[in-house]
C-alpha cells in the first residue's frame, strides 16, 4: 500500500467547495474532518459533491452519542452518494467529556467499541445481502427491522472503520476489528514504534490479517511554515496545545514512556485549577521535539520521511499556500511526501 497523504478541512461549510476543489488540485489524497466545535458529517457532504477523487472521512467522530444504526446510516448514505470514497473514522473520547458533555453514560471504552463497530457491520450486513437482524452484544442489539427502514444495497458497501487510539488496548482493537487507526497526535515517535505498533500489529495477527492492509495515519503533530519566523510561531502555538493534551490523565502513559509522569500530573493539577498559561511553561523543547516534526516547508519532506518510514500508510501535512508559486511548492512537497516508504516497504 503506497503512502498517501491527507488534511483537514474547514468546517464552515460555505468554505468547504472551494476549499475542497484546491486540496484535490494540490494532489492530496483524503481530507477529514474533526468534531470538536461542528457536526464532522455535514462538511463532507459538500466534499463529495465538490471533488471527484479524494477520499474523505470523519477523523474522528466521537462514537458512543450515536448509536451505531445511527452512524451506520450515515456512512451509508455518504459511501453511496460518493462512489465509495467515505472513510468513517470513530474515537471514544475520555470518560468526562462523555458522561458531563455528551450525556451519555460511561462504560470501558475498548469492549464498547468494539460491541459498537461489530453492531454497526451486522446493520450493514443485514442492508446489503438481506441477512435477519439477530445481533446482540453487551452493550448494542440490532433485532429488529423491516423494509420500510431498510435503505438497500449500494454498490460499495464496505466502508472502512478507522478508530483513533492512545491506549494499547484500542490499538489492538484496531488490528483487529477495524481496517485501521487514527494515532491520536499526542503521540510520541518513541510511543509509536515500541507501544502503539506492536499492538495494531498483535490485533492484527490475532484476526489473521495481513499488517500491510491495515491503515494507518496520523500521530505526532507537524509544525511547518514557509519562513524560520512563521515555524517559531507555530511552535509556540502547538506547545500550547500540547500543554492541554498532556494534562489528561487518559494520556499520561505517553508522557511515562519518556519519564515525565511527575509533569504530567503537574499539568492535570493546572488545568483543574484553570491556569492554562502557567502550563505552557511546562512543555520543554525536549518535549516538543519527542512530539512533533517541526522545519520550514523545504525542510520538511526529509525530516518526515526520517519520523514516518515504515509505520504509516498515511501521512497528514497542512498548508495554506497564497499565491501560484506557493501552490507549486505545496504539489511538490505533497509528491515528495508521498514516496516515504509505508508500512511493510522498510
Amino acid at each position: 500500500m503506497p503512502m498517501t497523504v491527507g488534511t483537514g478541512i474547514p468546517t464552515d461549510m460555505k468554505l468547504v467547495p472551494d476549499k475542497a476543489r484546491q486540496l484535490e488540485r494540490l494532489g492530496y489524497d483524503a481530507v477529514s474532518v474533526g468534531e470538536t466545535q461542528h457536526n464532522p458529517f455535514l462538511p463532507l457532504v459538500l466534499v463529495a459533491e465538490h471533488t471527484e477523487r479524494l477520499h474523505f472521512g470523519s477523523s474522528v467522530a466521537i462514537a458512543f452519542p450515536r448509536v451505531p444504526h445511527v452512524t451506520a446510516n450515515i456512512a451509508w448514505d455518504l459511501s453511496k452518494y460518493s462512489g465509495g470514497r467515505f472513510i468513517l473514522g470513530l474515537g471514544t473520547q475520555v470518560k468526562g467529556h462523555n458522561e458531563r458533555r455528551f450525556s451519555v453514560p460511561w462504560a470501558p471504552p475498548g469492549p464498547h467499541l468494539r460491541d459498537y463497530i461489530n453492531c454497526m457491520r451486522a446493520i450493514w450486513d443485514s442492508w446489503q445481502n438481506g441477512t435477519k437482524p439477530e445481533y446482540e452484544g453487551e452493550y448494542y442489539q440490532y433485532k429488529l427491522t423491516s423494509p420500510f427502514f431498510n435503505p438497500g444495497p449500494i454498490e460499495h458497501p464496505d466502508i472502512p472503520v478507522i478508530i483513533s487510539a492512545v491506549n494499547p488496548f484500542n490499538a489492538r482493537l484496531a488490528g483487529e476489528v477495524a481496517d485501521g487507526i487514527a494515532i491520536h497526535g499526542f503521540s510520541t515517535f518513541k510511543y509509536i514504534r515500541e507501544v502503539l505498533i506492536p499492538a495494531v500489529h498483535e490485533g492484527a495477527r490475532r484476526a489473521g490479517k495481513d499488517i500491510s492492509k491495515v491503515h494507518v495515519r496520523g500521530g505526532g503533530f507537524i509544525v511547518t511554515a514557509k519562513t524560520e519566523a512563521e515555524v517559531r510561531a507555530a511552535k509556540e502555538r502547538d506547545r500550547r496545545r500540547l500543554s492541554f493534551y498532556a494534562s489528561t490523565r487518559s494520556y499520561s502513559n505517553v508522557m511515562k514512556l519518556h519519564g515525565w509522569a511527575d509533569e504530567a500530573a503537574q499539568l492535570h493539577r493546572l488545568s483543574i485549577e484553570g491556569k492554562w498559561d502557567d502550563m505552557v511553561g511546562l512543555i520543554t523543547d525536549e518535549m516538543m521535539e519527542e512530539f512533533c516534526v517541526i522545519g520550514t516547508w523545504d525542510e520538511l519532506p526529509a525530516k518526515m520521511r526520517e519520523k514516518y518510514a515504515g509505520i504509516n500508510t498515511q501521512v497528514n501535512f497542512s498548508a495554506e499556500p497564497k499565491n501560484p508559486d506557493e501552490e507549486a511548492q505545496i504539489k511538490e512537497i505533497i509528491a515528495s511526501l508521498k514516496t516515504i516508504p509505508a508500512v511493510g516497504e522498510v
